[in-house]
């Protein structure tokens, strides 16, 4: 499971997150591909695309899981 560290923002969009940790080569992918149910959080597919992830959440994409962190 790889890991991403929030750093001193309280959370990220999910569509954001998958595009930074380059799980999508750009946001409109990213958009598109959580619209299609590709995405979960904790174990629940997630549809929207601004979602807020805060840490400790778990995002699965694709077939990996990324731990959210402070």
């Amino acid at each position: 499971m790889d890991e991403f560290s929030l750093q001193d923002h309280p959370w990220i969009e999910l569509h954001n997150l998958l595009k930074v940790t380059g799980l999508c080569a750009s946001g409109g992918e990213a958009k598109a591909r959580i619209a299609a149910g590709e995405a979960r959080v904790d174990g629940a597919v997630e549809l929207r695309k601004r979602c807020k992830i805060l840490a400790g959440q778990v995002v699965e994409f694709a077939g990996a899981r990324v731990l959210v962190t402070l």
